[in-house]
């Protein structure tokens, strides 16, 4: 007894020395690599797989959808041999933007990695969080599944074009300091079909597009950072619009980056001071009391870019599993009042600030 008794005092003792883990470091010169790279990277801290879509029911009415994944390294001690240590959360919401119902219908889902019910594997796409999955296929087609009380979508996306790299070579800048920075690729105008539907409705089939980012990191904000805006657009014309800002805490821009590859994939990078949002029109949210800008003018260089939501309501409150409450909007894209193409605008940090 007094030996077992002694082991455990040392058990105790150890895991009392608990140490956090060394997350990765994002570093320039890296070189993505696929389909490695589109798996995940446990060793750092965030990492997320982000599809947003505009698609179409057989009379054309507009939606627009959202699902993501969420993989987070926690904090724990990585020697815990325990099954039960929370290593790895995996984390997704979903969302579908329909102007009857006027604000979004979507759903949020959390796990510890394990067990079968959650995983982010690490040699492509595949991404499981209990009946939510989301799986490219050696075709580089994604199947992507929610069913949940308040939306289904069962969604092939079909990709059309090759990947675009954002930054330089991957590595996309957040601040003016080099640590601040992720790991970063899209895949634009997706080919989508399947079937979604919302609570009180059947499923109903749909064909559109959508846009899909990957990004991974571990210390992409600055301390002075509260949040972001940004906008992956698939344009009409076959081409592709990627714009953010990171917005200081007294609501100045930080930092800016915008890509824009055009129908012939000639691609276009902005520094910083090429990039702004300004806003045209607010909402403010009846539930939280946060004023969104959500119509802007978004400038890259010499061109403007308007932006009209499909519904001012579509602000996702998500504090049952990330704790952040942002607006993830399907928005129209214009200049001069000719449409240019459709994509999605995300703010963050207009309740309180961002923690990743």
């Amino acid at each position: 007894m007094r030996l077992v008794l002694f082991v455990l005092l040392l058990f105790v003792v150890q895991w009392g020395r608990a140490e956090p883990p060394q997350f990765a470091p994002v570093v320039p010169g890296a070189t993505l690599s696929f389909p490695r790279d589109f798996g995940a990277h446990p060793e750092f801290r965030t990492e997320w797989w982000y599809v947003t879509g505009w698609v179409e029911t057989p009379d054309r009415k507009p939606l627009g959808f959202q699902v993501t994944f969420f993989r987070s390294r926690t904090e724990h001690d990585p020697r815990n041999p325990s099954a039960f240590a929370p290593r790895q959360l995996v984390i997704g919401h979903a969302a579908l933007s329909d102007p009857e119902l006027g604000r979004l219908a979507h759903d949020q889902k959390s796990a510890r990695e394990g067990f079968g019910l959650a995983w982010a594997r690490t040699d492509n796409t595949d991404l499981k969080l209990d009946d939510w999955r989301m799986v490219r296929d050696s075709s580089g087609s994604y199947r992507v599944t929610i069913r949940s009380s308040e939306l289904t979508l069962e969604l092939r996306l079909q990709p059309t074009q090759p990947v675009l790299v954002q930054g330089e070579g991957g590595y996309s800048r957040k601040g003016a300091s080099p640590q601040h920075a992720s790991h970063y690729y899209s895949e634009p105008q997706l080919k989508v079909s399947g079937n979604v539907g919302r609570a009180g409705s059947l499923p109903v089939a749909v064909t559109g597009s959508a846009w899909l980012d990957h990004e991974w990191s571990s210390e992409a904000l600055q301390p002075e950072a509260t949040g972001w805006d940004w906008i992956g657009v698939n344009l009409d014309d076959g081409g592709a619009l990627m714009a953010f800002q990171i917005r200081s805490k007294g609501g100045g821009k930080l930092w800016a980056h915008a890509t824009l590859r055009d129908s012939a994939g000639r691609v276009t990078r902005y520094a910083p001071e090429q990039v702004s949002f300004t806003p045209t029109a607010r909402w403010r949210s009846p539930r939280t009391g946060a004023e969104y800008p959500v119509a802007q003018d978004v400038a890259t260089g010499a061109l403007r870019w308007q932006l009209t939501p499909l519904q001012q309501d579509q602000e996702l409150d998500s504090r049952r599993s990330t704790g952040a409450v942002y607006w993830e909007g399907a928005v129209t894209v214009s200049r001069d009042g000719k449409r240019l193409g459709r994509g999605y605008l995300e703010m963050t940090g207009y309740v309180r600030p961002m923690k990743l």
